[in-house]
């Protein structure tokens, strides 16, 4: 019978060590062909719901499934079913919200361990809000960082952001006046908002410096502007098909010039070890995150897996005449 977990369930089980050994896991898998992933889909009834989904397979880990989440009346609810590869069973049924943040903000962390310079010590964040927190808190375990500014656009809540985040990684994190003052000098810079406009500009970014935007994932809304884009020497997706399809960051700044999505490297296959994600101190990169299937489903395998081992969740009376 599936297993239900909650996310109750999950927050006792993911830690970000295990959220950055799964996702590095789920990009080289990818990278090396033993994973598939699909796209994400959305249905729309105008004004009212979006249905959103998107699969992947983890042929080497052992396991296929799906994400499912409906954002209504600004309310998002997700869920995970996993499936086992060798036979098809349903084997759990997973809240995955927390499952979510955890793994973009893993996605962010093995993003910076491949692509930010080594001697990365000062991080910008622009964006205060849950995301934000595991954005730091994996980059935080890439590169021993000495300082983080953070810009939100409501101060107290910024100011209690920076108070938290201090605690929570040991690392000062200051409230910056804007986000302007939060980028320039950073060696690694986070964008996490909702932004529809550029919260970045292109003339705050300097030599060496890595970027992750992954707060955008729709064609109409972008984090960073055009000149930003154009000034990275090495641009890598999560998923270059996905995309073409939601990255407004990528899709407004080549708009006029389809020819430059050919520059976008696949992260998986830096993940992979086939192309590298520098190749200089001075280069500009970019990590655009969308958030993909895989990771999804690479950690929803070992949370299941942990759950079976510490007892944890509760099955489900589905399908007991199955076989």
């Amino acid at each position: 019978m599936p297993l239900l977990l909650t996310e109750e369930d999950v927050r006792a089980l993911l830690t970000m060590p295990l959220a950055l050994e799964a996702v590095e896991t789920s990009f080289r898998r990818l990278g090396d062909g033993a994973a598939l992933c699909h796209s994400r889909r959305r249905l729309l009834i105008p004004g009212k719901t979006i249905l959103n989904y998107m699969a992947a397979s983890d042929a080497a880990g052992g396991y296929l499934g799906l994400k499912i989440y409906s954002i209504a009346r600004g309310v998002a609810r997700f869920v995970v079913p996993l499936f086992r590869a060798e036979t098809g069973e349903m084997v759990a049924l997973i809240e995955a919200d927390y499952l979510g943040q955890m793994r973009t903000g893993a996605a962010s962390g093995v993003a910076a361990k491949v692509m930010a310079r080594e001697n990365a010590r000062i991080a910008g964040i622009v964006g205060t809000g849950l995301q934000a927190r595991t954005q730091l808190e994996a980059v935080a375990h890439a590169r021993k960082l000495e300082r983080i500014r953070a810009f939100g656009r409501d101060v107290q809540r910024r100011e209690r952001f920076a108070k938290e985040m201090t605690e929570r990684l040991g690392v000062p994190v200051t409230s910056a006046a804007s986000a302007e003052e939060a980028v320039r000098g950073a060696d690694i810079v986070i964008t996490s908002t909702t932004s529809k406009t550029p919260v970045v500009e292109g003339r705050w970014i300097e030599p060496g410096m890595h970027i992750s935007a992954i707060g955008s994932n729709f064609a109409e809304k972008r984090e960073i502007d055009t000149e930003a884009v154009q000034r990275c020497d090495v641009i890598a997706a999560d998923s270059v098909e996905q995309s073409k399809i939601e990255s407004g960051d990528l899709i407004q700044a080549f708009a006029g010039d389809e020819a430059q999505w050919a520059t976008v490297r696949e992260f998986a296959d830096i993940a992979a070890g086939k192309v590298p994600g520098r190749t200089s101190r001075d280069q500009v990169t970019l990590f655009k995150s969308n958030g993909i299937a895989i990771e999804d489903i690479v950690v929803a395998g070992r949370i299941y897996e942990l759950a079976q081992q510490r007892g944890v969740g509760r099955e489900i009376p589905m399908w007991r005449g199955d076989g």
